[in-house]
């Protein structure tokens, strides 16, 4: 039995941060970061069953297109990602009652939709990038044991390319679900390397009164190369989900609408439009029957 101090639950039953209990929640899930996104993509539903709203953690859940979906709220962040990844896995595959495991497993779907820039110029501004991979520079996964599910090689290519410091932690990279890509795959969306930041600032190579380790950081992942793989993107959820979502069992793809163009320094004219061209495509995509 898993300790309560483990699995903190409400006193309604509910995992804690998220405030849910299992049938709240549908097999197919979208995750936005910013709490306002969650009506943005459910108003294109046909009804709604369920919604509430805990810290930044929204969740609203209803039917599109005859598929039942939820739609929630992650926050900013890998650490965000640790709370929400783990909680949604013991809606589906702990009994909260018990506090066991439960014998068969479920896999969920989840999809991520975001905004990002992109770092190549042939990824113009207002179109979609879908993530084959997600590098994470945060350090929030090496306290699971990933070494199972990282592809070690592109880990060391991107350590030797960039002249990683270590002090930092390892890098991770962790595949996108292979059932997902597939499903989402379109000539209208590009396939891309995604790296993840610990944070906004530094982390991304900002400066603005601190001084950062290395200043160079930005170019050398523009520039790095591993067998034709590039990073197309940088932004904070895609590798902390990835590499959570390969642990548990569930199937994760990190989709985003590329809103600026580091390479040739443009910024879309309408992002709110390329955002909600993405959503559209996303519901669609995922609303079909396989």
């Amino acid at each position: 039995m898993i300790p309560s101090s483990e699995l903190i639950l409400n006193p309604d039953g509910s995992v804690y941060h998220l405030n849910l209990l299992p049938e709240h929640i549908a097999h197919d899930i979208i995750f936005v970061g910013d709490q306002n996104r969650v009506e943005k993509i459910t108003k294109h539903f046909d009804s709604i069953e369920f919604s509430t709203q805990k810290r930044e953690f929204k969740t609203q859940t209803g039917m599109y297109k005859g598929k039942r979906m939820s739609v929630m709220s992650t926050g900013i962040g890998p650490d965000n990602i640790d709370i929400v990844m783990n909680e949604l896995d013991a809606l589906v595959n702990i009994d909260l009652k018990t506090r066991t495991i439960k014998e068969n497993l479920t896999s969920l779907n989840i999809v991520r939709i975001g905004t990002s820039g992109s770092l190549q110029a042939d990824i113009p501004v207002d179109s979609f990038v879908m993530s084959s991979y997600g590098l994470g520079l945060d350090n929030m996964l090496r306290s699971y044991l990933i070494d199972a599910v990282s592809e070690k090689d592109i880990e060391d290519a991107f350590i030797n390319q960039t002249n990683w410091d270590l002090r930092k932690g390892r890098p991770y990279v962790i595949k996108g679900s292979d059932v997902l890509i597939k499903k989402f795959e379109s000539n209208q969306i590009h396939k891309g390397f995604t790296g993840t930041a610990g944070g906004f600032y530094g982390p991304q190579g900002r400066v603005l009164r601190l001084g950062i380790q290395d200043a160079d950081l930005n170019t050398k992942m523009d520039s790095f190369n591993y067998n034709g793989i590039q990073m197309t993107n940088l932004e904070m959820e895609t590798g902390a989900i990835y590499g959570l979502g390969k642990l548990l069992g569930h199937e994760c793809l990190s989709l985003n609408a590329i809103i600026a163009n580091r390479a040739n320094g443009r910024f879309s004219e309408d992002p709110y439009k390329a955002v909600d061209a993405l959503i559209e495509y996303a519901l669609d995509k995922l609303a079909q029957n396989e």
